[in-house]
């Protein structure tokens, strides 16, 4: 097969947790391009259904739908639906994630639970989910969004919680990678550095963070949700046909320093 064609996606069926907007939304849109029918599962549903009204417009099926990764019934009825309607899945994009900022001895129980029930348990519900329908076809691309945060801590924000379930998510990676790879299931994940992205504008306008993380970026600048788009249609793809447990880092080379 030609190279090229590796990396085609014609007529696959992915969800991507978290698609409303930002990574999530733009790696959908790569996804889309390579020819893969689209599930956005948000918990914002108007926004998940204007992303995948807008996709819909590259030729290819799209379905939007309302799904809090933290409920074990909503995520089973939401991957059931999509199988249904649309068939698979073959791709899953584990997108969806908070974070919360506070100095560890103060975070409160209900921070750091919100991001640990979003950031890793909602990602291993999802899997768990997709993946009953992959082992069955005994094939599947499952893609854990972590971040380079589970590599190093970030400064000066205090996100010890953050950090901690980004860590874990490669950790999970590889825990899955190693179960399903004898049945046709492939696990790897992304880890971004500072990307430009809804959630994180905010504080790109505050001069004591984003000074201090371009600083620390060997390219000088955060990185663009659609500089993701060529990495995600490779792991979705034949192209990485041999490549599972791995977490590659997307990150302007900051945690080289």
């Amino acid at each position: 097969m030609n190279v090229l064609d590796q990396f085609r996606l014609d007529g696959r069926v992915a969800i991507v947790t978290g698609a409303a907007q930002g990574l999530g939304r733009a790696m959908s849109q790569a996804l889309a391009e390579a020819g893969a029918h689209i599930a956005i599962a948000d918990i914002n549903l108007e926004g998940a259904q204007k992303a995948a009204d807008e996709i819909a417009e590259l030729g290819v099926k799209t379905l939007a739908l309302n799904c809090d990764v933290r409920v074990p019934e909503q995520v089973r009825e939401t991957v059931a639906r999509v199988h249904t309607e649309l068939g698979g899945p073959d791709i899953l994009v584990n997108n969806a994630g908070i974070t919360r900022w506070a100095p560890a001895e103060e975070m409160s129980w209900e921070d750091w639970n919100d991001v640990v029930q979003v950031n890793l348990t909602g990602v291993f519900l999802v899997a768990q989910a997709c993946a009953r329908y992959m082992l069955e076809q005994q094939k599947g691309s499952i893609i854990n969004i972590a971040s380079m945060s589970g590599f190093i801590v970030n400064h000066p924000q205090p996100q010890a919680s953050y950090n901690a379930t980004k860590a874990a998510v490669s950790q999970l990676t590889k825990s899955l990678a190693c179960e399903w790879a004898q049945r046709g299931i492939r696990v790897n994940a992304l880890a971004p550095g500072y990307m430009n992205t809804p959630m994180a504008a905010p504080f790109f306008t505050q001069k004591q963070y984003y000074d201090n993380w371009i600083a620390r970026t060997p390219m000088g600048r955060p990185g663009e949700p659609a500089e993701l788009g060529g990495a995600v249609v490779y792991l979705a793809s034949d192209a990485s046909s041999f490549m599972t447990g791995h977490t590659l880092i997307i990150d302007g080379g900051f945690t080289c320093w």
